[in-house]
């Protein structure tokens, strides 16, 4: 008769902490005067991020290393107007080494840049986790001797 209360009370736990682990699906039926009524719980998926040189996951961050071998071109003051799961958009400075006469010699000089992230995509360290792939930078006014007015960037995974 114990083995079998307790079998019983095993199971009940089983089936009550399998029920906590997938999450309550439903609401509590509502006021039986009200009607009853299940309400879904929607899961929120994941903004995408942006990946920085050391593999930190970042969502509208403020600035953002593009040489990481470097750092001979980064982008700061980044303000950010949108960030969903298509596509981020935002403006900033894109402060760029000019290397004259060399590198390590060189001025950094800035240029307002318009920033638009998109084409997300599955993380490899992080398969749950999506991640913005490409990275475009449209220079309104100067741009960096060699660029383009709109230079776009494959971003790393």
């Amino acid at each position: 008769m114990a083995g079998h209360r307790t079998r019983t009370t095993l199971a009940a736990c089983a089936a009550l902490s399998l029920a906590a682990l997938a999450g309550a699906a439903t609401a509590p039926p509502g006021n039986a005067a009200a009607g009853e009524r299940t309400v879904a719980v929607a899961r929120k998926a994941p903004l995408p991020v942006l990946v920085d040189c050391f593999d930190k996951a970042r969502v509208r961050p403020a600035d953002f290393v593009l040489a990481c071998g470097d750092g001979n071109s980064r982008l700061v003051s980044l303000h950010w107007s949108q960030w969903n799961a298509r596509k981020a958009v935002g403006r900033g400075v894109n402060v760029v080494n000019d290397c004259k006469p060399y590198c390590a010699a060189g001025t950094f000089r800035s240029y307002p840049v318009r920033v638009r992230l998109d084409r997300p995509a599955s993380w490899t360290k992080h398969p749950g986790v999506p991640h913005y792939t490409r990275l475009t930078l449209v220079y309104p006014d100067g741009r960096p001797a060699g660029y383009r007015p709109v230079v776009t960037y494959q971003l790393w995974n």
